[in-house]
């Protein structure tokens, strides 16, 4: 610990003008003066209770520590010493000890690398320079993909007959999506060559660099169909990455910084997990190692920083955070943010047989899937599409006229809006039906081998049942709670809120998902049916309790320990272990208890029942639809 307060805090009697002592006044008088601002009050009581008898919330400490962050003599103060220490005395006599014993870490910060000095602001000319190549790139890719699709379409229109246009349209498809995935791999080693721990100053040519090739490996088709198979793994690989067989990588998140990627035999990575391998910090891209062990496990919304580790056999839980410098050893388990060790085992699921042949196997027809069923059906419908409509047609072709007559732009109209209208009824009535065929074939608790027959239909169903389109449709008013029934979700008696889901409502299968009544869901609920090990996976049902309030990006995993009345903040973990939790808030990762309510939340009781609440549904429901 550095800084003013602690030198008064370790000073000699006689040594120094400040005493400890003094030190402790000191100190709660500045953090009295903080709050008092906050409040906007003249003074604020050392001995006064934050929440009983100031009638403050965790909005308004929430900012009271980040206040005190930005003091450079005072340290750091979480939200978890708040509720811990709820009085300006108590929290000043906690920092003390924390400063003498140096051995807080939630006061004292978490471990980390040394602070980076900021980069010179970047002069206009820089800027502008930055912009205009990320505009000429844009542009540029953009134009040659349309030039190449027009070039197309006129080759797949000469074909003679359907069949043999479903040839020419699987034949262009296939070397398209052959170019689109070469071309991003050929840019990392063109632009960048190997990857190192180094400083990029951001808006520099440098930056330009990075952010092509950024921009290039996430749009990859192979990052968008391959997560969660050995496609990916390959992908990684030609990238740079070193992985070891066998390792099962869920997430969609593409790391960019790949040579600085380890990743061991065995391991497996869940969805919405990120391992960036670089950072952006005071003007700065800061590039450094990632390292992961064999048969680790890294959770769900986990971040790993850069110069962080895991040995082998390792295991990072959920909604956590490993910060630079941190390293888990060898066959611990971690969790929470910062990761610190715990006793919960987070890889919940048996092995299987799951030997090569089968991954081979998984891919091959993920790929003929992809050349003969998905591409030709885009290309080929588009070729209908407008040889459908004669104005679309006469559009295309050389020298045509047709861009100025008044019936082309009635035509687009009309058809734009009879296909829009039946693809939209035509594809709910599919999410809604097809999937709960196929989820026949699935039975909760059952341990199924990934890359078979089982996996298969269950990536189906969360595909299919995780369409974003009717999400962000209906997620933004009343309606998303009857798309989610209709989906398979149980959701008991529902309260209506308005917003009982948001936009951003994610689950591996919706027919093993249970929110209970009265349960308000603000948005980024992922709901987590599936165990995975590297070789098999298991669907479970996960259940929300009644009365519950879920904050913002929740991953809640099958077992989850919370019942009834629970008010689960945004990013905190769902704990796995202990008695179940009724009647409390839950705060931070790994979490703490807070009170469920505060005066706050019964300010606006009157708008919960009677005609105001319907009548602004119906305001929010025809601005949002």
């Amino acid at each position: 610990m550095t800084g003013k307060f602690a030198d008064a805090l370790t000073a000699e009697p006689g040594g120094s003008p400040a005493t400890p002592e003094g030190a402790r006044a000191g100190l709660e008088g500045t953090l009295a003066e903080i709050l008092a601002g906050i409040l906007h009050t003249e003074r604020v009581p050392a001995d006064s209770h934050f929440f009983d008898e100031l009638g403050a919330d965790s909005l308004v400490m929430a900012h009271f520590c980040a206040r005190v962050r930005k003091r450079g003599d005072l340290p750091p103060v979480s939200m978890k010493d708040i509720y811990e220490h709820p009085t300006i005395s108590s929290l000043a006599v906690a920092i003390e000890d924390a400063v003498l014993e140096d051995a807080a870490p939630a006061l004292a910060g978490p471990p980390g690398s040394a602070p980076v000095e900021a980069a010179a602001p970047a002069r206009r000319g820089q800027y502008v320079l930055c912009g205009t190549l990320q505009l000429v790139f844009f542009l540029g890719y953009a134009w040659i993909v349309a030039l190449v699709g027009a070039w197309a379409y006129g080759w797949i229109s000469d074909g003679s007959g359907l069949a043999d246009i479903y040839l020419r349209a699987a034949l262009f498809g296939g070397a398209a999506f052959l170019v689109l995935c070469t071309v991003p791999i050929l840019a990392k080693w063109v632009l960048i060559g190997r990857w190192k721990p180094q400083r990029i100053r951001i808006w520099s040519l440098g930056y330009v660099r990075f952010w092509i090739v950024k921009t290039l490996i996430r749009s990859n088709p192979l990052a968008l169909v391959g997560a969660g198979s050995p496609l990916y793994v390959l992908y990684l690989r030609a990238l740079g990455a070193k992985v070891g067989p066998g390792a099962a990588i869920f997430t969609t998140h593409v790391p960019v910084c790949t040579d600085l990627l380890t990743i061991g035999a065995g391991t497996v990575i869940r969805k919405d997990a990120f391992f960036q391998c670089y950072r952006a910090e005071a003007g700065w891209i800061e590039t450094g190692a990632v390292t992961i062990g064999r048969d680790a496990f890294i959770g769900e919304k986990t971040v790993l920083d850069i110069n962080s580790a895991l040995g082998d056999g390792a295991q990072i839980g959920h909604a956590s955070a490993l910060y630079s410098g941190q390293a888990i050893p060898d066959g611990q388990r971690w969790h929470g943010s910062p990761a610190q060790p715990t006793e919960v085992n987070y890889l919940r699921v048996g092995p299987a047989r799951c030997g090569r042949l089968r991954r081979v196997q998984f891919c091959a027809l993920a790929l003929l899937f992809v050349f003969f069923l998905y591409l030709p059906l885009i290309e080929g419908g588009l070729y209908l599409l407008l040889t459908g409509l004669p104005s679309l047609d006469r559009l295309l072709q050389p020298g045509s006229s047709a861009i100025t007559s008044p019936d082309l732009y009635l035509d687009a109209l009309v058809i734009s809006g009879v296909l829009f209208f039946a693809l939209v009824l035509g594809g709910l009535a599919f999410v809604l039906t097809v999937p709960r065929v196929l989820n026949l074939f699935l039975k909760p608790g059952a341990v199924y081998p990934l890359y078979g027959f089982h996996d298969r239909i269950h990536r189906m169903i969360a595909r299919i049942t995780g369409v974003k389109f009717f999400t962000h449709l209906f997620g933004d008013s009343s309606y998303i709670v009857w798309y989610m029934r209709w989906l398979g979700y149980d959701l008991s008696q529902v309260e209506q809120t308005g917003s009982n889901f948001g936009t951003e409502v994610g689950h591996e299968t919706p027919y093993l998902s249970t929110i209970g009544s009265g349960t308000m869901v603000a948005d980024g609920l992922s709901m987590m049916n599936a165990d995975f090990s590297s070789t098999s996976f298991r669907v479970s049902r996960v259940s929300v309790g009644p009365q519950n309030f879920v904050g913002n990006n929740i991953a809640y995993p099958a077992g989850g320990r919370t019942g009834a009345n629970c008010l689960l903040a945004t990013k905190a973990m769902i704990p796995l272990d202990g008695e179940i939790r009724e009647g409390v808030g839950l705060l931070g990762s790994p979490p703490f208890e807070i009170p469920r309510s505060v005066e706050r939340d019964s300010r606006f009781d009157h708008l919960r029942t009677g005609d105001e609440l319907h009548g602004r549904l119906h305001a929010k429901n025809r601005y949002n639809l």
